[in-house]
């Protein structure tokens, strides 16, 4: 365990690295210098240069790269071009919003593909499992801010039993800031739960058809209760690294749907931030959202490990 731990890790180290290069380099060459973009186009080339010298914009891009990279080591995300504040505080601010409406979304999407998962593996071949495979065929296919979109106009505006967007914050009371969350996370939740869905049903499937099931239902099991005893536990190895790594999807994956709801989440951060020319804001941000998916993957492949001994012994 501790060598398929220790590849993993290194693994895991050589996946920021690389991850923190590309995001850099394709960031820096956008076109456009983020201090000619706050000065206006009628500013002074002295001016312009003495902001550039003050921004840290006035040393070579490896050179930033280093201090961008040293700086987050030490928990030093930089300070905003725009606001002239540590991005390690507007981070902490928004993540307030983004990490509650990712872990609501998986708890969401959880609880809706449990249950249609087993109820179409119990079902193979019949009509409930044809109408919930369908269900989640549509789901996978359809984006998440179509969703949004729909929600919206049928919760929103038609139905009015949620506001169409904003977020009030949680002084306001728990129960408002996740009722404004609700709209949002279901919208995140729906593709996910089909994926979830369709994995649970296919590992019941595989465990329905192994020689241990076929003992249980010979000592005279129906096929109902060797499901629920026996398929179901062994079927939930394959589910939990799914879920795992969709949290850490859900995490990054909600900048589209804060845009759309008008949340103050990390993801309208980022649309703000590039839209204002604030590159060390993005860069910070999109490596921070990186580092997590990294890290949950890192975490599910331990606990994938710890719970099948056959990974282990490939390591």
């Amino acid at each position: 365990m501790l060598r398929y731990t220790l590849k993993r890790a290194l693994s895991l180290i050589i996946s920021l690295a690389v991850a923190s290069l590309v995001i850099f380099f394709v960031i820096e060459v956008a076109p456009g210098d983020p201090a000619s973009y706050m000065l206006g186009i009628n500013a002074q080339p002295d001016t312009i240069a003495a902001l550039r010298a003050e921004l840290g914009l006035d040393v070579s891009k490896t050179q930033r790269y280093l201090n961008w990279v040293g700086g987050m080591l030490h928990g030093d995300f930089g300070t905003s071009y725009t606001y002239r504040t540590p991005i390690s505080e507007m981070v902490a601010d928004r993540m307030w919003v983004s990490l509650p409406l990712a872990t609501y979304a998986l708890i969401l999407s959880t609880v809706i593909a449990f249950p249609a998962g087993i109820y179409a593996a119990s079902r193979r071949g019949k009509l409930g499992d044809v109408i919930v495979m369908g269900a989640t065929q549509l789901g996978v296919a359809v984006p998440n801010f179509w969703f949004a979109m729909m929600m919206v106009l049928v919760f929103a505006i038609n139905l009015r039993w949620f506001s169409a967007g904003g977020f009030p914050g949680w002084d306001e009371g728990f129960w408002l800031g996740m009722k404004s969350l609700t709209l949002p996370a279901f919208s995140l939740a729906l593709p996910q739960a089909a994926i979830l869905a369709r994995v649970m049903r296919s590992s019941l499937l595989d465990m329905l058809g192994e020689d241990f099931m076929r003992s249980a239902r010979a000592k005279g099991l129906s096929r109902r209760q060797a499901l629920w005893r026996h398929a179901l536990r062994n079927a939930l190895i394959p589910v939990l690294t799914i879920i795992g790594l969709q949290f850490s999807f859900l995490l990054a994956g909600g900048i589209i749907i804060e845009q759309v709801f008008f949340l103050p989440g990390l993801g309208r951060l980022v649309f703000q931030s590039i839209s204002q020319r604030d590159l060390i804001v993005v860069e910070s941000v999109v490596m921070l959202l990186v580092f997590s998916v990294i890290v949950v993957n890192f975490a599910v492949d331990l606990a994938y490990a710890a719970v099948d001994p056959r990974l282990r012994s490939r390591s």
